[in-house]
């Protein structure tokens, strides 16, 4: 398989009905829109293609439209909005999972007070001490500048107490503002290497794209693309998922493509980056353009 170069999404919206889009990397970066964000989501809308913004963020769908329309993105340019916070949420309220099943109700939240939209009507109680807690749920560091390691106290302190976790991103860094951030799924990793058990929920799940294929409500899963940045979870994703991919190369693998957003990759450069990281999209793309 070869990685087809494309201008813009017009390129391929023919074979489309309908696109599963990213956030971070893709349509903003975390601060601002990218310049060509709003026109192309406007430009998908009027050719008539349905759309799902499907995010790894730890937070539900409304807490995302909220941060989108500050960020002067018209609601009614999108489609649904499906977050990995909205899918840990669902799983703690019905707990038809094995994992989930076993949780009891005192949770320990490991992450910052913005992310508690992903308690809303658990019935949960918080808990601030460890040995309180029947289980950890993880959002990531609280504090941008924060690292794995300035957790290690509360990873270990968790993984001695045999506290099951659940990570509400299984992203491990975005781009926001033009800098990495690390994100909840590092620290599950560290946890997971320290003999903690985790359950992730998001990207790259199938379970979520087949959800977010429901929600567009497009029988036919060959007519609906998905468009990241990322190979290890967007691009992941929709191969093991059966779904056509967009790659972005102007996110979160710009620095190793030596590519800002909107400026065109190396065709050979990227596809030996997706053939190393054994995650080969169909299309690769500068940006959102359409």
């Amino acid at each position: 398989m070869r990685l087809i170069p494309i201008s813009g999404l017009r390129d391929v919206a023919d074979a489309f009905d309908g696109f599963i889009l990213d956030l971070w990397g893709v349509v903003h970066d975390g601060e601002r829109p990218y310049p060509p964000a709003a026109d192309t989501l406007r430009s998908l809308r009027d050719a008539g293609k349905k759309t799902i913004l499907l995010s790894n963020a730890p937070r539900r769908g409304h807490a995302l439209i909220d941060a989108m329309t500050k960020m002067g993105i018209s609601r009614d340019l999108y489609g649904e909005v499906l977050s990995s916070g909205e899918a840990t949420r669902d799983a703690l309220i019905r707990r038809d999972d094995p994992f989930f099943a076993g949780l009891g109700q005192k949770v320990y939240h490991l992450g910052p007070e913005r992310d508690r939209s992903v308690f809303e009507d658990t019935s949960l109680a918080l808990v601030s001490d460890l040995t309180a807690a029947d289980f950890i749920l993880n959002t990531g560091p609280i504090s941008l500048d924060e690292k794995v390691d300035d957790y290690m106290p509360v990873l270990e302190e968790g993984a001695a107490l045999r506290l099951p976790m659940v990570c509400a991103n299984p992203d491990f860094v975005v781009i926001r503002g033009g800098r990495p951030i690390v994100c909840a799924g590092a620290l599950a990793a560290r946890y997971n290497e320290l003999g903690g058990k985790v359950a992730l929920r998001g990207k790259p799940d199938p379970k979520i794209y087949k959800l977010a294929v429901e929600r567009l409500g497009i029988p036919d899963k060959s007519r609906v693309a998905v468009v990241g940045d990322a190979l290890e979870t967007d691009v992941k994703g929709a191969r093991a998922s059966g779904l056509a991919s967009v790659w972005c190369t102007g996110g979160i693998h710009a620095a190793a493509l030596g590519v800002s957003y909107g400026s065109d990759a190396d065709p050979a450069k990227a596809e030996a980056l997706a053939r190393a990281e054994g995650q080969m999209p169909t299309y690769v793309i500068r940006g959102f353009y359409w």
